[in-house]
């Protein structure tokens, strides 16, 4: 026994809805649809060129700082901590 295709494709329940269906509210949701894409779309590249443009800002700053050395700011706060760090070792010998 061999049924054809449409034999299992329920048309009539597919024409009453589709008879249901108003075309105001159909191009109004498609017109919607395709704003929403563009500010779907629109969103995921301006995200993609902030990633790229911070991206590209660290990297032109680490390449300036491995050609010209650290700041005298980042020197400063190094050797602060450093002696800081060497100070309250030396207190834990001056207890002793």
């Amino acid at each position: 026994m061999t049924t054809s295709v449409l034999d299992r494709v329920p048309v009539d329940e597919i024409r009453e809805q589709a008879s249901q269906a108003r075309p105001g509210r159909v191009a109004l949701t498609l017109v919607a649809g395709v704003f929403f894409c563009l500010g779907w779309v629109s969103a995921k590249a301006f995200a993609v060129l902030w990633l790229a443009v911070a991206w590209s800002a660290m990297a032109i700053k680490v390449g300036w700082q491995s050609a010209h050395g650290p700041s005298r700011a980042v020197q400063m706060a190094r050797l602060k901590a450093q002696n800081e760090e060497l100070q309250a070792r030396l207190g834990r010998f001056e207890g002793v």
